[in-house]
């Protein structure tokens, strides 16, 4: 890998699962991280006591513009031009079709997709005033494949998957873009979704998988690391999908 030192950083929903591994695994590999959190103050502290120095949690509700504006200029200003955003933050709010208010599509939607965009928007020219630098952005394998009553976070993952493509070509060859996906991830909400501290629940899911076993969040950002690293230099508007093999798309 590349020595980033000194390279910042900025995560989103980077102050617990998936989130806080690439907050962790960046500050270990020498980067400065801003980690943006929605409204989870206990586990803004317990990232930042944890990770320690080069990390720095900030509260911001990025789907909403004015707030992802805001904070993208206090970003610049305070800690200067990002070499990496990672659009991590996400939202599910599962219920049938019918029964999805428009409150309910609008936020995960916002969350999910707007998000990203306005985050982007906010950053790129300074990334490409700079010179150079990567932005991530966290999808889903429902970007591909549906589910049952989750059709609104499935369109906003489908749509970020195509964003991450037309953002590649737009910014290219300056900034690299590309989508990280993550299949069946130990986190506490894919424990909780699919009930895996039940032997059957857990035997089911892991028939799916050929590597027979859930991965771990550091795995991600494993990758994380990879991408943004200048020995991916040559990949742009993909998506990796880490995954054990579950789904071979």
């Amino acid at each position: 890998m590349d020595n980033p030192a000194e390279r910042l950083a900025v995560v989103t929903g980077g102050t617990k699962g998936i989130g806080l591994s690439f907050s962790w695994r960046l500050v270990k590999s020498g980067y400065r991280v801003v980690a943006l959190y929605r409204n989870d103050e206990v586990s803004a502290r317990a990232a930042a006591e944890k990770i320690g120095d080069g990390f720095v949690a900030i509260r911001a509700d990025v789907s909403d513009p004015r707030v992802a504006a805001e904070v993208s200029r206090a970003v610049l200003e305070d800690h200067g031009t990002p070499w990496a955003l990672v659009n991590n933050a996400g939202r599910n709010i599962d219920k049938p079709f019918l029964d999805i208010t428009d409150e309910d599509w609008r936020q995960v939607i916002d969350a999910n997709l707007s998000g990203p965009f306005y985050l982007t928007r906010a950053f790129a020219p300074a990334m490409l005033a700079a010179g150079g630098g990567c932005v991530v952005t966290v999808g889903a394998t429902t970007a591909i494949r549906p589910r049952l009553n989750g059709v609104n976070y499935c369109a906003s993952k489908a749509g970020l998957l195509h964003m991450t493509k037309c953002l590649a070509l737009e910014l290219a060859p300056t900034i690299r873009v590309n989508c990280l996906i993550p299949g069946m991830i130990d986190t506490e909400e894919m424990r909780t979704r699919y009930r895996t501290a039940e032997p059957e629940h857990l035997a089911s899911l892991l028939a799916e998988i050929p590597q027979g076993r859930i991965g771990s969040p550091d795995e991600m950002a494993a990758v994380l690391e990879f991408l943004l690293s200048d020995e991916a230099r040559y990949i742009t508007g993909q998506k990796l999908i880490v995954d054990g093999g579950q789904f071979m798309w």
